[in-house]
């Protein structure tokens, strides 16, 4: 069993998750695409999140068409802060073959992480490269993470310009954000309101 993880806050998740997902089950032949939303994403402890329970549902949505695709909440359930290097020794504990899925902007932060080297222990690394950036590991991760470079896979993939944040400034502004949200995503954020400016 080849499995790829593609954790993140999903606030909102969006069509570059659901890409960025994909691309690596095409590199990598990879069976399935779990997706964990961080329960305490400690390093974005300074910004309000929509609930857990919110973000949870928008990415079962996001991902309901997708055979290929599934959920773990196992950060949500798991008390204290997210740290990616233990979620995936609890995912991997059955066995197999097993990549962590990130953007360049991700590889270049891991040495700001809770124990760096851990993660690429414990899996591989799939890291996406979109034009026109080069695929590298950046010297100042390499020398955090010796060894890092034999542990990393790069994926190919378009240069969608899409952000979360993005999409909340452009909900809070009263813009639809159209095609750039799963249909499911799109119901759960107007249903409960989510992302409005003040009244």
């Amino acid at each position: 069993m080849r499995t790829g993880v593609l954790g993140g806050t999903f606030d909102p998740p969006h069509l570059g998750h659901l890409v960025l997902g994909a691309a690596a089950r095409r590199s990598l032949s990879l069976d399935e695409v779990v997706f964990v939303p961080a329960g305490e994403p400690y390093r974005k402890a300074d910004r309000e999140l929509a609930s857990t329970a919110a973000r949870l549902r928008m990415v079962r949505a996001a991902i309901a068409p997708l055979a290929w695709a599934r959920v773990s909440s196992v950060e949500i359930d798991r008390e204290g802060p997210s740290y990616s290097w233990q979620t995936m020794v609890e995912l991997s504990r059955d066995g197999g073959d097993w990549w962590f899925i990130m953007g360049l902007d991700a590889l270049a932060d891991l040495p700001n992480w809770d124990h760096p080297a851990r993660l690429p222990a414990v899996s591989r690394l799939a890291v996406a490269a979109r034009p026109p950036q080069p695929a590298h590991v950046p010297e100042a991760v390499q020398a955090a993470v010796p060894g890092i470079e034999d542990r990393t896979d790069y994926v190919a993939m378009p240069d969608l310009h899409i952000s979360s944040t993005d999409l909340r400034r452009r909900i809070e502004a009263g813009r639809r954000p159209e095609i750039l949200l799963p249909e499911g995503v799109r119901t759960i954020i107007e249903a409960e309101g989510l992302y409005r400016g003040p009244d």
